[in-house]
């Protein structure tokens, strides 16, 4: 899925939430430590940084990703650390479109 998601782009009217065998096989295609959120609705994964300047270009960089998605994670923002949740909240749980945003966000930190 990650190579894949790279040229795939969220589609918002088509969103659906994905029924447990998909989530299971698109976890397995994402690179990086994602992982299912307490809730079981969310994906979750934590990055780290040298410093603060680098955690906010990071944010920054994920931030212009997500507007261009239109498809927006929620972000906890630490001096060195960053935590990037996926949810399509208006299905209630996952959708393609959080495992696309994921891949992307991987992209950032692949160098």
């Amino acid at each position: 899925m990650n190579d894949q998601a790279l040229q795939e782009r969220c589609c918002r009217r088509d969103a659906v939430a994905a029924e447990e065998t998909q989530i299971a096989a698109w976890m397995e295609q994402i690179h990086g430590d994602w992982s299912r959120g307490d809730d079981g609705r969310s994906i979750v994964r934590g990055f780290r940084f040298k410093n603060y300047y680098e955690t906010i270009a990071f944010v920054n960089a994920l931030a212009w990703v997500a507007h261009r998605q239109d498809h927006h994670p929620d972000l906890q923002v630490g001096y060195n650390r960053c935590t990037v949740t996926f949810s399509t909240h208006s299905v209630g749980g996952l959708s393609e479109n959080d495992f696309i945003c994921a891949a992307r966000v991987d992209a950032l930190t692949a160098c």
